[in-house]
């Protein structure tokens, strides 16, 4: 691929082309960024344009693994991943290189590439990795940590968000908002992060001794389109909601209140709502939503600092480090404790 191909590809210029495959400055993030996946996803090793990362030896290459797609995506969270890894890699003196591999496209060649190229460490997004999609990485001789996803029997570094808190800090905010009829918006498509909220949604339910309607169970797709799609076909079908839902994340949330509101459900009159990973949409829609806040960018810096750590001294521990997550409290929940009150007092028609 030429860099006038580029260009004409991203619309833009060939200069502008030139300047990020040449590591120079004068470029915005969200332009180099376009350009490096062009590249990367033409089959090419972005590594080979950046000659003085060559040099030095000080390179790290990130890479996006992309098992189906349906997770991880074009979108502001996973942006967030990759401005801190960039971010904490350029701090500390390295160039971070990108890397997509796509299941069912370029995945021979790309892995013949970082084989042949690995550089002084990798750090792979596995979000929608399973444990047999490591195996290719096993016998690369340079330090890996693995980024939004952990495996018992892999014997890899791993950076993971604290599902199981999250997930649990948002159903007990529910209960503790009166709701006692809680459902689950959880997604069709399988990754580890879904199961671990799953696991933190019914231990807040055990804790607090609410018995889970397994009908409040719903199963949407996760993307925003699919979401929607999925929950237009459970309200069409006549299905009895709880008074609150929590979503494996905010794009699934914001799937389903599109589909509700269009077919007259209120929220959070008639329905609460709390997503996961605080997107920034979450402050826009209506009403805004309450949240479980990921730490996006600080996993990415964090992935950086341990395995440069680890291309340092050599560390030969293996450790799986969990980042704490932060309700964020807005108006997609009601509090029926108030209702209560009110109706006691006489305040309601």
């Amino acid at each position: 691929m030429k860099v006038k191909e580029i260009a004409e590809k991203l619309n833009i210029s060939p200069a502008t082309v030139s300047l990020v495959l040449n590591n120079k400055p004068g470029v915005s993030e969200k332009t180099r960024q376009r350009v490096l996946r062009a590249v990367a996803e033409a089959g090419y090793d972005t590594n080979m344009l950046s000659k003085p990362a060559l040099r030095d030896h000080k390179s790290i290459r990130f890479i996006i693994y992309k098992k189906h797609g349906n997770v991880v995506g074009d979108t502001p969270f996973f942006s967030a991943l990759i401005e801190g890894i960039d971010y904490e890699a350029r701090r500390r003196g390295y160039s971070a290189v990108i890397s997509y591999i796509n299941d069912d496209q370029n995945k021979d060649e790309v892995l013949q590439t970082i084989k042949d190229h690995p550089l002084n460490g990798i750090i792979i997004l596995a979000t929608e990795m399973n444990y047999d999609d490591l195996q290719p990485f096993v016998g690369i001789n340079v330090p890996i940590v693995l980024l939004d996803s952990y495996f018992m029997d892999a014997h890899m570094d791993s950076i993971v968000i604290n599902n199981i808190q999250g997930a649990y800090k948002a159903t007990k905010y529910l209960i503790d908002k009166g709701h006692t009829d809680i459902g689950y918006l959880h997604s069709s498509v399988w990754i580890n992060n879904f199961d671990e909220r799953m696991d933190g949604f019914l231990k807040a339910l055990s804790d607090n001794n609410i018995k889970l309607n397994k009908k409040n169970i719903f199963s949407l797709e996760s993307t925003l389109d699919g979401a929607y799609r999925d929950m237009a076909d459970v309200l069409q079908a006549g299905a009895e909601l709880p008074t609150a839902l929590f979503a494996d994340n905010d794009i699934i949330a914001f799937g389903a209140i599109k589909a509700l509101r269009e077919h007259g459900v209120r929220i959070p009159e008639d329905i609460s709502i709390v997503g996961f990973d605080d997107m920034p949409f979450c402050t826009v829609i209506d009403p805004p939503l309450t949240t479980v806040r990921v730490y996006k960018q600080d996993i990415g810096r964090l992935a950086v600092r341990r395995l440069i750590e680890k291309i340092r001294y050599n560390a030969d521990i293996f450790v799986n480090i969990e980042v704490g997550t932060e309700l964020v409290e807005r108006n997609s929940v009601l509090d029926r404790n108030k209702i209560g009150k009110d109706n006691k007092n006489g305040l309601q028609d």
